[in-house]
């Protein structure tokens, strides 16, 4: 047997490793690999030490350790020897030595289902132990025997690599697409994500379990889906839907990387909303592996009582009287990409999780992993959370009137409200992808009635087709800009064979995309007669002096007409949610970016309101481009239709194409978005 190797020190061979492994991107300080593939190590040995070694004879295993308490039962503490090649189903190493380099290069394969984390490897040798370094492991995309491989490179790039991306807002009438930068490869990123980890319950209570299960990306995302929300620990959002006072606006995040550091460095960050849970939950998964996309459900409904209906009660004058059941305008949660062993085969792939804390599951907030299939087949039994979130997107939806005499009578019902447009980024493009079809059969469908039924087995609906009778729509302007007057109808259409003698109310109220109610900014109502086959119309005239106060930051109006069919003692109901347009952001850069020179961007945006803003300020930031940090420059206040203006200066720290996101904010028109494309060429 050979003779003990004296070490002099061992290369980790960082950039020839990351090169294989796709992570470049993580910087080159430390060794980060990828799980289930082979990495190099060179081992420079003192003079003398490497003339007759023999891999196969030699005295000399290697340690692999993760966690604070490793062990070989966990899996978190490995030992294994030198072999004449790898294994691709276990933790494995060969080796190669060169007598003329006095080195000894060793190939090292993790096991495709390995916990991922921080690594420590060293070597014993007859009883003497020396390290060798640290890496970190991570899911693996690229390896077909790992639970997240993804066969398609385009889609590797999109939902593993890429930085920044397209969230998606509005009514599923007037969807709109805005910029975000995930930033995972930001500097000091990783870390944090790992720390997410490291501060979860299940961890602090059992430490090794919790290690031991990171070998499973439904267990992480569970995990992930619990502590991007700090409702029952100290993660990293805090939610707020209405006083942001003591944090910032929701809309004014721009990215990802700001707020992770922010939590790393003094605990739960104040404040986030839907896109903004999902997007934080995007950027952590895509660090640690994990293929991961942001999805916008339009009319997404909660469900309160877990019967798959949602009831919206109204009094007489068109208020709402709450419930536990509401529809959201827009819900963004995140897909993750992943096999489902304890589900069966047929549930592999796409895996619903929702960090937002609106219901708690297993005592957490928490929602997910639920697989796509089961949703779209109505397999509610299947684990995670299956019934809330087949709610949100095939819920039957039926609107109720409360008359005076305290009972409630059915108006209006819908099985096609529920999931309207589900909207994710396009792979390789800006473009959006509509994947309703991945969510549910089409509506109305035979297949989507049979899945509804088969999941609400317990609670089966009649439906009705629509007859002839009284029919109301609402019609908007053309022009909706934010700070314009400007009209809208509600049309009252009579396809009986008599006329009918109507009660009819128009109701305009400011909203939250969540569906929270504001104040009412405008109301029109007429004692009317339709004779048959005519129509009569009732406007509103939304000024700018009764619905400004009143908007959120969303920019939305709920429309409600109310018609009451006085011989049929019968109400008829048409709803619709408008959003104002945004002004448009101008950014143009000043020359061409050249790494580590500055380069300034002008930007200008026009007041569309007909009074000033104050407190306006300008925010850039990009990967890249603003060395991970947002760039503000305040310009105070800005006149009734004047134009505001800017010029911020950068420097881009490294080559290629990147995106420069860019935000507008004040105290009247906020959350106004807009971003460019960035070559930055080389020195």
């Amino acid at each position: 047997m050979s003779e003990v190797l004296g070490i002099e020190r061992c290369d980790l061979d960082i950039s020839s490793n990351h090169s294989s492994h796709h992570t470049q991107l993580y910087g080159g300080k430390r060794l980060v690999i990828r799980r289930g593939q082979p990495f190099n190590i060179i081992i420079h040995l003192t003079p003398g030490s490497n003339t007759d070694f023999k891999p196969g004879q030699s005295s000399f295993t290697l340690i692999v350790e993760t966690g604070p308490l490793p062990r070989e039962e966990s899996d978190t503490k490995v030992l294994f020897c030198l072999h004449d090649s790898t294994s691709e189903t276990e933790w494995s190493a060969s080796a190669a030595n060169d007598p003329s380099e006095n080195t000894l290069t060793v190939s090292l394969n993790s096991s495709p289902d390995a916990p991922i984390g921080l690594y420590s490897l060293s070597v014993d040798q007859k009883g003497q132990k020396t390290s060798l370094g640290q890496f970190i492991l991570l899911f693996n995309a690229w390896c077909p025997r790992d639970a997240v491989y993804m066969n398609d490179e385009t889609r590797r790039q999109e939902y593993v690599l890429a930085q920044h991306g397209l969230l998606y807002q509005g009514t599923y009438m007037r969807m709109r697409g805005f910029p975000w930068n995930f930033g995972q490869f930001e500097e000091g990123i990783l870390d944090i994500c790992l720390k997410i980890l490291d501060k979860n319950p299940k961890y602090i209570s059992d430490a090794d379990k919790d290690c031991s299960a990171r070998g499973n990306p439904v267990y992480v995302t569970r995990v992930l889906s619990a502590m991007i929300n700090s409702e029952d620990d100290r993660g990293v959002v805090v939610g707020e839907w209405e006083d942001y006072t003591g944090g910032v606006n929701p809309g004014e995040w721009l990215g990802s990387g700001d707020i992770l550091r922010q939590w790393a460095q003094s605990g739960p960050v104040r404040y986030g909303q839907c896109w903004v849970y999902a997007a934080v939950g995007c950027t952590v998964s895509r660090a640690l592996g994990i293929p991961c996309r942001a999805v916008t459900n339009f009319e997404s409904a909660h469900d309160g009582h877990g019967d798959l209906l949602i009831e919206r009660l109204y009094d007489e004058n068109g208020e709402t009287i709450t419930n536990d059941d509401s529809i959201w305008k827009y819900h963004v949660w995140v897909d993750s990409w992943m096999t489902r062993p304890d589900l069966g085969q047929r549930f592999d792939g796409w895996q619903t999780s929702d960090p937002t804390p609106q219901v708690t599951s297993e005592g957490v907030f928490c929602c997910g992993p639920a697989s796509l299939k089961a949703i779209k087949e109505g397999e509610l039994t299947r684990k995670y959370d299956a019934p809330f979130i087949f709610a949100e997107v095939n819920a039957d939806v039926v609107d109720k009137v409360r008359q005076s005499n305290g009972e409630f009578v059915t108006s209006h019902g819908s099985t096609r409200h529920a999931g309207r447009f589900i909207s994710t980024k396009a792979v390789g493009s800006d473009l959006r992808d509509d994947i309703t079809h991945q969510y549910k059969y089409a509506e109305g469908s035979e297949d989507e009635r049979r899945v509804y039924e088969k999941a609400q087995h317990h609670n089966k609906l009649q439906k009705s087709g629509e007859e002839p009778g009284l029919h109301l729509k609402i019609k908007l302007s053309d022009n909706m800009i934010v700070g314009s007057n400007f009209e809208v109808f509600a049309i009252l259409t009579n396809d009986c064979m008599d006329a009918r003698d109507c009660k009819f109310r128009f109701f305009a109220t400011a909203v939250g995309y969540n569906g929270t109610r504001g104040a009412r900014c405008g109301f029109a109502s007429i004692e009317v007669e339709v004779p048959p086959g005519e129509e009569r119309r009732l406007s509103i005239k939304l000024e700018y002096d009764s619905y400004g106060a009143a908007i959120t930051s969303d920019r939305m109006i709920r429309l409600l007409a109310m018609a009451y069919d006085k011989r049929l003692d019968v109400f008829h109901h048409a709803r619709k949610t408008l959003v104002l347009d945004e002004p448009e952001l101008d950014i143009k850069l000043e020359g061409a970016a050249t790494v580590n020179q500055s380069v300034t961007v002008q930007l200008t945006l026009l007041n569309p309101l007909p009074e000033p803003l104050q407190d306006c300020s300008f925010t850039i930031e990009g990967n890249n481009l603003t060395d991970g940090k947002p760039i503000t420059a305040k310009i105070g206040a800005v006149g009734a239709a004047q134009e505001a203006k800017a010029r911020i200066e950068f420097i881009p720290s490294s080559s290629g194409s990147n995106v420069l996101l860019v935000n507008f904010d004040s105290d009247k028109l906020k959350k106004i978005r807009g971003f460019i494309s960035v070559v930055v060429r080389g020195e």
